[in-house]
């Protein structure tokens, strides 16, 4: 296994982590607004002020996003490339809107499957900047091996997540097995936000396309919040304590990072090894900082076979990355696309 890709085995891990410790701040924000939509609202409001804050004070972002329009200019890179924070508000409204109807443990898992079955095919038709990865039995395995791995490590876990909105009346006669394909199809939307941003970061850095990212999921969540805000009765007391908005910054940090990794070890295994850091996170939270139901073997074991499945998918594959194996001036314009603060 190369060095890049034990790399971005790494970062993609912590990615997870990010992720996890990101959804726990903002369930609480979530709580206590009474609406999750609103808490993702803020902290996409939040990773974008700091990001445009970022943008101002360095040119070398600024020079980033110029070449972004220069590549939508040329049609290196296309409008819809653009679009991935709208794969991400989807996600977070499919959250707040079905965990209370379909619980946690469906939610999850369908998030999972649809994220990994679609990161295979994204991989296969290269649409992210790593190139084209073939559909094999070890990758195959280890995602299938993965859901399981998922729902092992959830299914012990019942009831709605912190921030979870309640139905509305238009969706409440819906059957529950006909809202899981919501998750489902925010977790094929995760595995194209991941790809897309990829494409974003390969040509202006990783900042500029959590800019992008982080823009286009705002006006996607305020539109959402807007249209929900006019069926209730408004939001709770904004809380004073500062680390319940530290989930923009988290935010900002994991896209960001994503946008660089994905180029490394593609879009399965980035998702594989996010979900990894995620469920590790989780246990660490609830041996921490103990909130919901007592920690489950399960989930322990869950998290292991996540693991596994990494090592799996990653068995007798080289990078991406690597297999392009790209020549010296696109190594170059990779290294000053990542290094916007030198």
């Amino acid at each position: 296994m190369a060095g890049r890709t034990r790399l971005g085995l790494l970062c993609g891990f912590c990615i997870g982590v990010g992720v996890a410790v990101q959804a726990w701040v903002n369930g609480a924000l979530g709580v206590r607004l009474q609406d999750g939509i609103a808490a993702a609202t803020v902290s996409f409001g939040t990773g974008l002020l700091l990001l445009v804050i970022a943008f101002a004070l360095s040119g070398r972002l600024r020079a980033g996003l110029g070449a972004v329009r220069r590549a939508l200019g040329d049609r290196t890179l296309h409008r819809w490339q653009l679009l991935g924070g709208l794969f991400g508000a989807f996600f977070v409204a499919c959250q707040g809107l079905t965990v209370a109807a379909i619980g946690v443990t469906a939610f999850t898992v369908a998030v999972v499957a649809g994220q990994l079955s679609s990161s295979l095919v994204v991989d296969r038709l290269g649409l992210a900047p790593s190139g084209s990865t073939p559909i094999t039995a070890p990758r195959v395995g280890g995602a299938v091996l993965a859901v399981g791995a998922v729902f092992l490590a959830v299914a012990s876990r019942s009831g709605a997540a912190p921030g979870a909105l309640a139905l509305p009346e238009s969706l409440r006669a819906v059957p529950s097995a006909l809202l899981i394909v919501l998750p489902a199809l925010a977790g094929i939307g995760l595995a194209w936000q991941q790809a897309v941003n990829g494409r974003v970061g390969a040509v202006g850095g990783s900042f500029s396309a959590a800019l992008v990212n982080f823009a286009v999921g705002l006006v996607a969540l305020v539109s959402i919040e807007a249209a929900l805000l006019t069926g209730t009765g408004g939001l709770g007391e904004f809380p004073t304590e500062p680390w319940l908005y530290l989930g923009g910054a988290i935010g900002v940090a994991f896209i960001a990072l994503a946008a660089l990794t994905v180029r490394w070890i593609g879009v399965l295994l980035l998702g594989l090894t996010s979900v990894a850091g995620q469920l590790a996170t989780a246990i660490a939270l609830d041996l921490i900082i103990p909130t919901g139901p007592a920690l489950s073997p399960w989930s322990v074991l869950g998290c292991l076979l996540t693991l596994a499945a990494v090592g799996m998918a990653a068995r007798r594959s080289a990078s991406p990355a690597d297999r392009l194996a790209p020549n010296r001036s696109q190594h170059i314009q990779d290294c000053s696309g990542d290094s916007e603060f030198e």
